[in-house]
């Protein structure tokens, strides 16, 4: 009966979660407390998640790669990156700039690098002659592919991460996700180099002239926002909603699905999430929302202007090294047994590292919380609540013992590849993190019922989790260059599926190699 119960619940999750009925944490909340009421989980395995070292290093994390975005270190670097000069191709800008970004993300939160990369290439890309679909999807691509080489490339590795803990078998440490990872990476960058030009569509030109020379006489200029889930006009008439008088801008098209909508045609669309806005607005207007929650961006297309001083900009480097290079020296035999009472981690080093650049203002301290993405803290914490759920229930049991009676005459390779598959479907239709919470109980029962070591599972479920290149909705990152770029539902599929069957066969080669069964 449990099992029934659970399994309805779960099929209710999954819906709402696909549907978009609320924020993915808040769904995944819904899904605990109804496991706590039916008492197939404590309030202690409840709200374990919220305390789990694996979700409060991803907050903390948030907050360092503020730290890192405000030095303006990153704007540079872009500009540095693109070429100047003649004979400018796709492929020498990609050559340029994809691994660089891809290295980057793998110590750095993906969705800073992409906010501010993205508006900058695609100014640059107009002034140069440059289609900027060739380049703004491989920007995303690429940051997710570095992502999966570190335990801190992606929030995803570290819930993995804490799953196993709780689980009772040994944790990743920082570069061992690299060992497959890396080969995805540079694979799927070669794939990139190889074919994104001819995948991609070329510039699809915007049916409007919005920056008029009346708007250029009264002093206003375009700024192009993403909206986030936290934009209180979210499902609302946009005729319904005084942009001008909220945000002191002047909404005068939207971009969606690779559609441009000027105001006549958009009065009677509703605002979604991820949609980006075009708007007229004074100098004040970056001061006033540069920094607001509701928006997933906010660019004119220049690189901002950081107000830290030389000596904090050379901090926002070397303390983000200090922390890998620390946790990385902290998980080494040697140095564990020379300080055997001396406990060095990531969340050790990412939480030294938060508060210094706290009391340096390197971020704003008072702040702080509009810096950290709750939901996903949310989402985290409740996943393992939902993971828990799916063993004490018996309904990861039963679906492994169904799965290993249907493939009984195959190896265990067949499984690790039906675990990706799942893994990535649920994630190209949801969320990565959930995605990740579902896969982990099925792969640690499934492991169990073959007698095997459940550690390629768990890799497994990182790898896939974090492949999301075949819709705009499965990773924030996809979301928004999908408004910048233009960009249509199908220009993801086209060039993300090859990419998805790629990891999949280098996954399911490699990791069984490296970890074996």
């Amino acid at each position: 009966m449990k099992v029934l119960f659970a399994l309805l619940v779960l099929t209710f999750l999954v819906v709402s979660l696909i549907k978009e009925r609320m924020r993915p944490g808040l769904i995944l909340l819904s899904g605990a407390v109804i496991f706590l009421c039916s008492g197939i989980i404590t309030p202690k395995e409840m709200l374990e998640g919220f305390s789990n070292k694996g979700m409060i290093t991803v907050a903390l994390l948030f907050l360092v790669s503020e730290g890192i975005r405000r030095s303006g270190l990153l704007g540079s670097l872009v500009h540095r990156l693109l070429p100047t000069g003649q004979g400018i191709s796709t492929r020498r800008v990609q050559w340029r700039m994809l691994p660089t970004v891809s290295f980057i993300s793998a110590f750095l939160n993906n969705t800073p690098v992409v906010v501010i990369f993205a508006p900058i290439i695609k100014r640059w890309a107009d002034a140069h002659g440059v289609a900027a679909t060739k380049l703004l999807i491989p920007l995303s691509y690429a940051t997710i592919l570095g992502g999966v080489c570190t335990l801190i490339g992606t929030s995803t590795n570290l819930v993995i991460d804490g799953l196993v803990t709780d689980a009772g078998y040994r944790g990743f440490s920082m570069f061992e996700l690299g060992k497959v990872g890396v080969f995805i990476a540079i694979c799927g960058l070669l794939y990139l180099w190889l074919f994104s030009d001819k995948l991609l569509p070329s510039a699809r030109p915007e049916q409007a002239d919005f920056d008029s020379t009346d708007a250029e006489v009264q002093g206003m200029k375009r700024v192009e926002v993403v909206l986030g889930a936290r934009f209180p006009a979210i499902n609302r008439r946009i005729i319904d909603f005084d942009f001008k008088q909220k945000y002191g801008a002047l909404l005068i098209a939207l971009k969606r699905g690779g559609k441009t909508l000027i105001m006549h045609d958009m009065r009677h669309e509703v605002f979604r999430e991820g949609d980006t806005l075009v708007l007229l607005t004074g100098d004040d207007f970056m001061t006033n929302w540069g920094d607001s929650s509701f928006f997933l961006m906010v660019s004119d297309g220049e690189a901002s202007k950081s107000t830290l001083s030389p000596t904090k900009k050379v901090l926002a480097v070397v303390l983000p090294a200090l922390m890998v290079a620390g946790a990385t020296i902290g998980e080494l035999p040697a140095f564990k047994a020379a300080f055997p009472g001396l406990r060095v981690d990531m969340f050790t080093c990412a939480a030294v590292v938060t508060i210094l650049m706290a009391w340096l203002q390197m971020f704003p301290a008072r702040k702080y919380t509009k810096f950290i993405s709750w939901d996903i803290l949310v989402t985290i914490a409740s996943a393992f609540a939902i993971s828990r759920a799916m063993q004490n229930s018996g309904l990861a049991d039963a679906v492994a013992s169904f799965a290993v009676g249907l493939s009984h005459s195959y190896s265990p390779e067949v499984l690790l590849a039906v675990v990706f598959i799942v893994t990535n479907l649920f994630t190209e239709l949801m969320t990565n993190n959930a995605a990740a919470a579902l896969a982990f109980p099925l792969s640690l029962a499934i492991a169990q019922h073959l007698g095997v070591s459940p550690t390629p599972f768990f890799v497994t479920i990182c790898m896939a989790a974090s492949a999301s290149f075949s819709t705009p909705i499965g990773y924030q990152t996809n979301l928004i260059v999908q408004g910048v770029g233009n960009y249509r539902f199908a220009d993801f599929v086209r060039i993300g599926l090859p990419l998805n069957i790629l990891c999949l066969v280098i996954t399911v080669l490699i990791v069984p190699l490296i970890w074996p069964f």
